[in-house]
């Protein structure tokens, strides 16, 4: 998923992070405990940073562990972090713990995706609101955003998917400015060119008073001929030590009104 070239120097690189999320030379220096100086010589290629450095500075400009690998390898050193696959015997208790998760929050949708958004996991909350969707969509892997967003997916079924759509977008955007992940830019530009469903153009996003949920933009779905109404709350593992556990994010959709909670506990009684 990087995109990094092994040709560039671990010092314009660490610049273009640093660029990136706007601090100073002397500010990184303050927070790595180093000098100004010592930060410059590091990215005009006037000294070449040690493994201890380079990752200290990776964890002050918060790039993600997979782009720490890689700028370790550029600048001549190993590889910190391993990548295990997920269905790999040492990832057993993860599995088992997410499973848990999953399980527990039935009735409620929940799902686990990785930096790409393929849905490693999921409850039956979340196949409920799959009915009806296309089956060469419901074809491994299963990817969230293309399930969300395409025509023949849950696209016409969501209420208010221009609000929707716009917030999926953003947060894409956002995690390719972090990530600078080619893969994440492909599917962007792919599921942002997709076509918005006719009746989803002309439609107004849902009634109610400015007040009804002032706390999060609510996903608003068709279901059965029921109108249902989720919260969505995203959750990633602390410090992770893995690649592939640092890109893996729990979503979970809880009710955001008593009609959305009442109707799934009954389904599942």
């Amino acid at each position: 998923m990087t995109t990094v070239a092994l040709d560039t120097g671990v010092g314009p690189l660490l610049r273009s992070w640093r660029q990136q999320r706007r601090i100073s030379q002397l500010e990184l220096a303050l927070r790595a405990d180093s000098s100004a100086r010592h930060i410059s010589f590091i990215e005009t290629g006037r000294s070449r940073p040690s493994e201890d450095m380079i990752l200290r500075l990776a964890d002050h400009l918060d790039i993600p562990v997979r782009e720490r690998n890689a700028l370790l390898v550029v600048a001549g050193y190993a590889p910190r972090y391993a990548e295990t696959a997920l269905d790999d015997p040492a990832m057993g208790a993860l599995r088992d713990g997410m499973e848990q998760l999953l399980q527990g929050y039935d009735p409620y949708p929940a799902l686990v995706v990785d930096g790409t958004y393929t849905v490693v996991a999921a409850n039956r909350g979340i196949a409920m609101l799959l009915e009806g969707v296309a089956e060469h969509l419901l074809a491994p892997p299963l990817n969230a955003m293309r399930l969300t967003l395409h025509p023949q997916g849950l696209a016409p079924r969501i209420r208010n998917l221009r609000a929707w759509r716009a917030d999926l977008l953003a947060q894409m955007e956002r995690q390719i400015a972090l990530a600078r992940s080619a893969e994440l830019r492909e599917l962007y530009e792919e599921v942002a060119a997709y076509p918005v469903p006719g009746d989803a153009e002309g439609r107004d996003e849902p009634a109610g008073p400015p007040s009804a949920l002032p706390f999060a933009l609510p996903l608003v779905i068709e279901y059965h001929g029921r109108v249902l109404s989720f919260v969505s709350s995203i959750a990633t593992f602390n410090t992770p030590m893995d690649v592939t556990v640092a890109e893996l994010a729990i979503e979970t959709f809880l009710p955001a009104d008593q009609e959305t909670a009442s109707y799934l506990r009954s389904l599942a009684s």
